[in-house]
């Protein structure tokens, strides 16, 4: 394989936890997260950039349509979500290495436009996933029903990622360290944990 692109996909399903090891990932080593377009709305606690580029459905077309988006695609609660040209290039040139976390269907679409980007692959025992979905707050049956059918689905995919990380319940330092590991086996770091 040629050298690593800079930007690492870290993704799982709902429940696997890869937030958690995004962070303290970012807590070891010096990344730069590839933030998200998507046309949902805000929550609470959150802001413009934090998750995610908040924008209408108007304008997100309108950028579908001016081929401003690496990737982009409608997900399960039907809104849109999208990576852009200008994101990617700004997590580039960052010189740190860029977490990008995005679902399947974008994992693919990476793999066929930048070959030489590595996947990892967060997971965690159906059981396991299914307990973290329903601790979230306000979820009903019909929610867990949902996530766990396209957490099926995303399993079936398991094979397009490089490597997988199984983040078992009450070991995250243990998952955060076998994440951090394969970034480091793939890039050399300087001592501040940036790309030499």
């Amino acid at each position: 394989m040629d050298k690593p692109y800079p930007i690492i996909i870290i993704s799982g399903p709902s429940g696997a936890g890869e937030d958690s090891i995004i962070e303290k990932l970012g807590e070891r080593i010096a990344t730069e997260r590839v933030i998200t377009t998507s046309t949902r709305a805000m929550r609470p606690g959150e802001s413009e950039g934090h998750p995610y580029h908040f924008i209408s459905k108007q304008d997100f077309e309108d950028k579908v349509k001016e081929g401003k988006f690496f990737e982009y695609a409608q997900e399960y609660n039907g809104q849109l979500y999208g990576v852009t040209f200008e994101e990617l290039k700004r997590v580039e040139e960052s010189g740190k290495i860029g977490v990008w976390k995005i679902e399947y269907k974008g994992v693919i679409k990476a793999k066929e436009m930048i070959p030489n980007i590595v996947a990892i692959f967060i997971n965690a025992p159906l059981d396991v996933l299914k307990s973290r979905i329903k601790r979230r707050d306000n979820v009903d049956d019909a929610y867990i029903a949902e996530r766990m059918k396209y957490t099926e689905e995303w399993l079936k995919y398991r094979h397009i990622y490089d490597y997988e990380v199984e983040n078992v319940e009450g070991k995250l330092d243990e998952s955060v360290a076998k994440t951090e590991s394969i970034v480091r086996d793939l890039f050399p770091l300087d001592k501040n944990g940036k790309i030499l």
